[in-house]
C-alpha cells in the first residue's frame, strides 16, 4: 500500500510538473508581450530549466528508484525555484506599476494639453474681441467726416475695450499668483458700505445701457473694518460682472450686504449678488470654481470671459477664511453669497484725508524717467495737463546724472520706470538715495511700472521708492498720489 502511494505521488507529481511547465510557458509569453523584458530574459529561462529538472527527477524516482538523493535534489531545486519565481514576480509587479504610472502621467499630460488648448482658444477669442474694438474704433475715429460728438463716442468705446483687455490680463496674472502661493492679503482700514456702493457704481452704467434693473442695499451697523479692500472689491466685481454677462435686458440684479450677529469685535458679514439670468446646470456647478472652466452652451460661448473669475473669488474667500455659496437653476437665475469675518474698528481709526480730485501742480517740476517712447509721451502729457513742468530721462543712469547735477529744490518729484536699459529703476533709486546732498537724496520717487503685484510694491519700497503706481495709468489715482507725496515732502 505504501509503495502504491509513493508511486502515485511520483507519477502524479510528474503529470502536475508537466502541466506546470505548460502553464509557465504561457505565462512567460504573456508577460513578454507587455513590454521590453530584455534584462529579465535570463530569469524567464531559469524556471523552465528547473521545472524540467523536477520532471526528470520525478521520472527517475518512478523508473529507477533511489528516492533519497533525488528528493534532496528536488527540494534544493525547489528552494531555488521559489526564490527565482518570487524575484520574477517582484520584477513583473514593478514593471507593471511603472507602466501604470507612465500611463497615468501620459493621461494627465493629455488632459493638461487639452485644458491648455481650450484656455488658449478662449484667451485668443477674449483678447481679440476688445482688441478688435480698439483697432476698429481707432480707425473710425481717424477718418474725416465725423463730428466731435461721434469721435468722442468712439474714444469712450476704445477706453471701455481697453479696460476689458486689462481685466483679462489681470485675471490671468492673479490666478497665476494664487496658484504659485504668492498672493497675500493686505488688510487696511476700510468702509464696507462704501466698498459695496462703489462696486455698484462701477457697473451701474453698464447695466443701465443693457436695460437691466439694479439695486444696492446695505444693512450694516458696523461698516468700518480691517480688510483687504482691493481683493474684496475684486470678488464683488467678479460676481457683478458675471451677473451682468448672463442676464438679458429686462432682467434684474440685486447687490446686498448684511451684518450677521457678532461679538462687536469681529464682524460677520454676508454679501449677496442675485440675478435673473440664464442660471447654470447642476453638472457645471460642480466645476464652477475650477480655473478656466466655462459652461459649454450656445449662449455662454458667445459671452466673453476667461473662466477665471469664480476661481479667483473662491481663492480670495479661502484666504479670508470665508466661504462662497451658490444657488442656481437654469433659466431661473443665480444667487452668490459671500460669507466672511473681519475685525471691526472705529471710524476714527480709519480716518484718511480725501482727495479733491482736482489737483493742480503749477510751479512744480517733475523728472519723468521712461525708456518707452509711447509711455513717456502719455505720462508727460498727463503731467503737463496737471500743471507740472516736466523733464525726461530715458534710462536710470541719465536720471541719476540729472539729479546729481541739479540744485537743491530743482526737482520736486521723480517718476521712475523700473525696467530700463543701462541701470534699472531700482538701481537708479538706490544711487539717488546715496547722494551726499540730503536735499537731493530725499526727493520723493514714485515707481511707475507695469509690474503691479504686492511683491513689486514691496521691492520698490525696499529700494527707497516712496510709492508705487502701475501701468496703464489710473490718472486720478496717479495725481492724488503725487499730491499726497508733495504735501508730505513740503
Amino acid at each position: 500500500m505504501k509503495t502504491l502511494l509513493i508511486y502515485f505521488m511520483v507519477f502524479g507529481g510528474s503529470a502536475l510538473m508537466a502541466y506546470n511547465i505548460y502553464r509557465y510557458v504561457r505565462f512567460s509569453r504573456s508577460i513578454r508581450a507587455h513590454g521590453d523584458w530584455a534584462q529579465e530574459r535570463r530569469f524567464f529561462n531559469i524556471p523552465i530549466i528547473l521545472l524540467v529538472l523536477f520532471l526528470i527527477g520525478y521520472l527517475m524516482v518512478g523508473l529507477f528508484g533511489h528516492p533519497d538523493a533525488v528528493m534532496a535534489g528536488i527540494l534544493f531545486g525547489g528552494s531555488i525555484f521559489v526564490f527565482v519565481m518570487l524575484l520574477l514576480m517582484q520584477r513583473a509587479t514593478d514593471r507593471i506599476q511603472e507602466q501604470e504610472r507612465l500611463e497615468a502621467e501620459l493621461l494627465a499630460a493629455e488632459e493638461a494639453n487639452k485644458a491648455k488648448t481650450f484656455f488658449l482658444s478662449n484667451m485668443s477669442h477674449d483678447i481679440r474681441t476688445p482688441l478688435n474694438a480698439i483697432i476698429g474704433y481707432t480707425t473710425l475715429a481717424e477718418r474725416d467726416g465725423y463730428s466731435p460728438e461721434e469721435t468722442s463716442v468712439y474714444i469712450k468705446k476704445i477706453e471701455r475695450a481697453g479696460h476689458q483687455l486689462l481685466d483679462i490680463v489681470n485675471d490671468v496674472l492673479e490666478m497665476s499668483r494664487i496658484e504659485s502661493g504668492k498672493l497675500e492679503l493686505e488688510p487696511v482700514p476700510m468702509n464696507l458700505r462704501g466698498c459695496v456702493e462703489e462696486s455698484g457704481d462701477l457697473i451701474r452704467t453698464q447695466l443701465e445701457e443693457k436695460g437691466i434693473q439694479f439695486s444696492v442695499s446695505c444693512e450694516i451697523p458696523h461698516p468700518w473694518v480691517l480688510c483687504d479692500r482691493n481683493q474684496l472689491s475684486r470678488a464683488i466685481m467678479n460676481l457683478l460682472s458675471n451677473a451682468a454677462k448672463f442676464t438679458d435686458a429686462g432682467g434684474s440684479i440685486d447687490l446686498t450686504i448684511r451684518e450677521l450677529p457678532n461679538d462687536g469685535e469681529t464682524g460677520n458679514y454676508e454679501i449677496r449678488v442675485k440675478d435673473t439670468g440664464i442660471g447654470m446646470s447642476e453638472e457645471f456647478v460642480e466645476n464652477l470654481f475650477s480655473p478656466f472652466e466655462r459652461e459649454r452652451t450656445s449662449t455662454v460661448s458667445k459671452i466673453q470671459g476667461t473662466g477665471l473669475g469664480m476661481a479667483i473669488t473662491k481663492n480670495i474667500m479661502d484666504m479670508m477664511g470665508g466661504d462662497i455659496l451658490v444657488d442656481t437653476k437654469q433659466n431661473q437665475g443665480t444667487e452668490f453669497t459671500l460669507l466672511f469675518s473681519v475685525p471691526i474698528i472705529e471710524e476714527e481709526e480709519a480716518a484718511v484725508p480725501e482727495s479733491s480730485g482736482e489737483e493742480r501742480f503749477d510751479g512744480f517740476r517733475a523728472l519723468l524717467v521712461e525708456d518707452n517712447a509711447s509711455n513717456l509721451e502719455i505720462a508727460r502729457a498727463i503731467l503737463e495737463q496737471a500743471g507740472f513742468m516736466v523733464e525726461t530721462a530715458v534710462n536710470g543712469k541719465q536720471a541719476v546724472d540729472m539729479v546729481a547735477a541739479s540744485e537743491a529744490g530743482y526737482f520736486d518729484i521723480i517718476l521712475m520706470d523700473v525696467q530700463m536699459p543701462v541701470i534699472n529703476g531700482f538701481e537708479a533709486t538706490e544711487a539717488i538715495r546715496s547722494l551726499e546732498n540730503d536735499a537731493l537724496s530725499t526727493i520723493p520717487i514714485v515707481a511707475v511700472t507695469a509690474n503691479a503685484f504686492q511683491d513689486d510694491m514691496k521691492a520698490a519700497e525696499a529700494t527707497g521708492m516712496n510709492r508705487h503706481l502701475s501701468k496703464p495709468y489710473d490718472v486720478p489715482k496717479m495725481l492724488s498720489t503725487l499730491a499726497d507725496l508733495l504735501q508730505k515732502h513740503a
